[in-house]
Formats: structure tokens, sequence, C-alpha cells
């Protein structure tokens, strides 16, 4: 799994057989050390979920916030997958999920499904985040905890919705119109 903060995510011990990666998906260097690593570890990647984000309020558009917004939400996200595609593709699972709130992916979607890939768009919905430091607004407006959609990724990831690949769902079942 890739984290901004490696040492952060060591010392909260999580309970999984996923390894920790440095990624930061704003930084070239940093997506190219992980695919390094990826590469020469692995030598394959069977799922890429893509859950990094950024926020940004649209009465406080400036300039490097507006910019900041843009390398996390998209740049990076579109940079780091391409970047990953061959170590997807070298997997049996060629699986990619983008953890969104509206923007679709069917330009990914047609790349990968001629080589058997598949892609899915998942929006968590209203989960208690650190989404510019909502939290407790979150909490107070009824969020639900985040580890709720952790179950529908891994129902993706699972095979459990592979007919519902190159579409926009989200928890619940629910079916998301592009």
């Amino acid at each position: 799994m890739g984290v901004r903060n490696l040492e952060k995510s060591q010392s909260r011990k999580p309970q999984s057989t996923l390894g920790l990666l440095a990624l930061h998906v704003s930084v070239d260097e940093s997506i190219h050390a992980a695919a390094k690593n990826l590469e020469a570890t692995l030598g394959r990647l069977d799922v890429l979920v893509n859950n990094a984000g950024n926020q940004i309020q649209p009465r406080l558009l400036a300039h490097g916030q507006l910019r900041e917004a843009f390398e996390i939400n998209i740049y990076g996200t579109v940079i780091l997958t391409q970047t990953l595609i061959p170590l997807i593709l070298a997997s049996q699972g060629k699986n990619i999920i983008n953890l969104s709130s509206e923007l679709g992916t069917r330009q990914l979607t047609t790349h990968l499904k001629d080589q058997g890939g598949k892609v899915w768009s998942f929006c968590p919905g209203f989960v208690v985040t650190n989404l510019v430091g909502q939290r407790k607004y979150r909490v107070a407006m009824g969020a639900q905890s985040s580890e709720t959609s952790v179950q529908a990724v891994l129902d993706i990831v699972e095979g459990k919705k592979n007919v519902e690949a190159g579409t926009f769902i989200g928890r619940y079942d629910v079916r998301i119109p592009w």
C-alpha cells in the first residue's frame, strides 16, 4: 500500500498482509521510485487502488491550492496509473479501482479492456476522513466510518464485482450514472 508518510503508517501497526511503500502522487520521483520498488520486489501489481485526493473550497481558489489539487487529484493519479500499467498487465488480476466522487475512468477502461484489464470508479460515500480537516464536522453530520467502504473495495478485488467493471459504483451496490 502506497502511503505519503511511511513512518506514521508503520506506527499504526496495520493488521494486514499488505506491505507499505512510500509514495506521494504529486512527486514524479516518488512515483517512479515506487514503481521500481514494486518491479524489483514483486514484478507485478495485482490491484491498483487510487485513493489519493485533495479538496479545495470553491471560495478559496488561490493559485497554489488549485495547482496542488490538480497535481494530486488528476495529474498524479494519471501519471501513477500510466507508470504502473506495465506491472498491472504483468499480473493475472489486472485491476484498477479509482475511489472517486464524480469523475469517471472511461478512457482507462477502454485502454485496458482489450488487454484483459478491468477498471472501476468507486464512490465511498459520506465518510469520516481528514479531507480538508473536516473530521469533526463529518462525524457531527452523520458520516460513516471510512472502514465501511473497505468491504466494497474488497468485493471488487476478490472478483465479486467483475460484472460491474467499467462502471461507477458506490457502496451498498449502488450504480452511479456517468
